[in-house]
Formats: structure tokens, C-alpha cells, sequence
């Protein structure tokens, strides 16, 4: 095996290597339990990270035993591939941008507003017709009850740093002004006509504020978050990708030139 298809094949492998943080990003945003509720953005970033997986094998195997055709099938799927990571991450970057979230006084965690994100977000993610849906399955998770469990007084809640998600669906908003009596339990408005939501919360357990728009708005507080985060990873994944992909089109090239002097040299013998 020549020098140049011992560099492919290595560059290859690293590749496949980068493919293990882009599926195990996938993973940790499909565990999420928002994202356990919300089919559309689910499984892209896991199927992405497999798909490269597998690509970059088949690469390593032409690179390994120099087969033309597997490595030139690898070329031409590793660019289609980088660039529809480019494309998720650019078009998850646009539409997680705007923020919703605002600071409540003697709060440590924030509220949110649904009109704050993006129009595709609340279009696609959280409109009317889906929404029955993930409500259902919102209200069947533990992420409003645990709450009980970790907060028993109105100071330790009003201090805790609770998620987006929670903020949202499992109290009341702050202006409406209800008395705490556990995090999933508040009573007597003082001012039931600050925010539609007030009229919205109810203390059934099942229910909670889950049909009000800060739900919704805490479901992609969630998702902003949580995709942010992923970002990072898919970043630093798609850089390497292209810094390997830019540097084994070079050996290809080059084993192609090594394999015809090879060739003319078998020529004058």
C-alpha cells in the first residue's frame, strides 16, 4: 500500500471517529424528554452521524485494499454529507437565535414568551394541530412532579434553577400573582387577568399550565438550549470533517499519480 493510501486510510479513520460524537449528540437530544415528545426533530443528527460512520468505513476499506471505486464512492458521499451537517447546523443556529426568556424579580429561574422565537419554531413545532399531542405526552413524564420532591419551601423554589421546560408548564406565570403551596400547587390569583395563561393553570395534576402558551414558549426555551449545546460538538465534528475531507481528496489524487508512474515504470521493464 502506498504512502498516500496509508495517509487516506488514517484520515479515514479519523473520520470515523468523528462520527461518534455527532451520534452520541444525536442520542443525547433524542433522551431528552422534550425531545421524546416531539417526533420532527428527533433522529436527523443521529442518522447524520451514522450515515458518516459508515461512509468513512467504506473509505478506510477502499483506502486499506486502494479500491478506485469504493474510495471515489466515499469522496463523493462524504461532500454530500459534510454539507448537510453544514446545512442543519446553520439552519439550527437561525432558528434557535431568538430568545423568549425573560428575568423575574426575586426569581433565579426565568419565564418565557412564546412570540420571542422564531415563526418556524412556533409553526411547525408548537402549533394547534400537533400540540394536543405533546401535551399528552408532557403531562405523562416526570419533569413537572419531580419538582415536589426537590423543593418543599417557597424559598428554596424561588432560588432553584429550574429548566426552561418546568418554568413553563409547571406553575403559573409570576404576574398572576398566585400564593405558593408546593411547585405544582398555587392558590388564590391576586391578579388573574395579567396574562391569559392565569385563567389557563389549573392545580389537577394531569393539567397544570399545559395547555398555556409559556408552555409551549418553556418546551423551545428547552429545545433552544439543549440544541445550543449540541452545536458545539457539531461544530468542532464538521471542522475536523472538512479539514480530513479537503486532505484525502489531496491522497487520493496523489495514489492516482503514484499508481500511473507505477504503471509507466512496469512499461519501460
Amino acid at each position: 500500500m502506498g504512502v498516500a493510501n496509508n495517509i487516506t486510510a488514517v484520515l479515514n479513520f479519523i473520520a470515523l471517529l468523528c462520527s461518534i460524537p455527532i451520534i452520541a449528540a444525536g442520542i443525547w437530544l433524542a433522551s431528552k424528554a422534550d425531545n421524546n415528545c416531539i417526533q420532527l426533530v428527533r433522529w436527523p443528527v443521529v442518522l447524520l452521524g451514522f450515515l458518516i460512520l459508515l461512509v468513512s468505513l467504506a473509505g478506510f476499506v477502499g483506502a486499506y485494499w486502494y479500491k478506485e471505486t469504493l474510495l471515489a464512492f466515499y469522496l463523493c458521499c462524504m461532500a454530500i454529507l459534510i454539507g448537510l451537517l453544514l446545512i442543519l447546523l446553520v439552519f439550527a443556529f437561525i432558528v434557535t437565535r431568538p430568545d423568549g426568556s425573560y428575568d423575574v424579580p426575586g426569581r433565579s429561574y426565568k419565564e418565557y414568551r412564546l412570540d420571542g422565537y422564531s415563526s418556524w419554531l412556533r409553526n411547525h413545532v408548537v402549533d394547534s394541530k400537533s400540540w394536543n399531542k405533546i401535551r399528552a405526552c408532557l403531562a405523562d413524564t416526570d419533569v413537572c412532579p419531580k419538582l415536589t420532591q426537590q423543593y418543599i419551601t417557597a424559598d428554596q423554589f424561588f432560588a432553584a434553577h429550574i429548566t426552561p421546560l418546568q418554568s413553563g408548564c409547571c406553575k403559573p406565570p409570576t404576574i398572576c400573582g398566585y400564593t405558593y403551596v408546593n411547585p405544582t400547587l398555587w392558590s388564590n390569583a391576586a391578579n388573574p387577568t395579567g396574562d391569559p395563561d392565569c385563567y389557563l393553570w389549573s392545580n389537577d395534576q394531569s393539567q397544570l399550565c399545559y395547555n398555556c402558551n409559556s408552555c409551549k414558549a418553556g418546551l423551545l426555551g428547552n429545545l433552544r438550549r439543549e440544541w445550543r449545546k449540541a452545536n458545539i460538538i457539531l461544530i468542532v465534528a464538521v471542522v475536523v470533517l472538512i479539514w480530513v475531507y479537503i486532505i484525502a481528496c489531496s491522497a487520493f489524487r496523489n495514489a492516482q499519480t503514484e499508481d500511473l508512474f507505477s504503471r509507466y515504470k512496469r512499461g519501460w521493464t
